[in-house]
């Protein structure tokens, strides 16, 4: 966590870091992302990490414009989400 900066109340206020974000997800029948917020999946790793979590089952992918995220689906809203790699 870390403090907003610019705001009056930036001493008592927190925001996360790298926080999940709301995407707009095209995947193909097999559930694997085929584009992220407009972006073509140019490759979807299967690879293990350990960064902030354990090994889950959500793909590490790389968009077309060289950026890594995370992208994975809330099974109980059925939104998908991305995140930072």
């Amino acid at each position: 966590m870390v403090t907003h900066p610019g705001s009056a109340r930036a001493a008592r206020t927190a925001r996360r870091l790298n926080a999940p974000r709301p995407a707009l997800v095209e995947a193909q029948a097999s559930g694997i992302p085929r584009r992220v917020n407009r972006q073509s999946v140019a490759l979807v790793r299967e690879e293990w990490r350990v960064v902030d979590r354990w090994w889950t089952e959500e793909p590490d992918v790389v968009l077309e414009t060289g950026e890594n995220a995370v992208v994975y689906r809330d099974d109980e809203s059925g939104s998908w989400f991305t995140q930072r790699a």
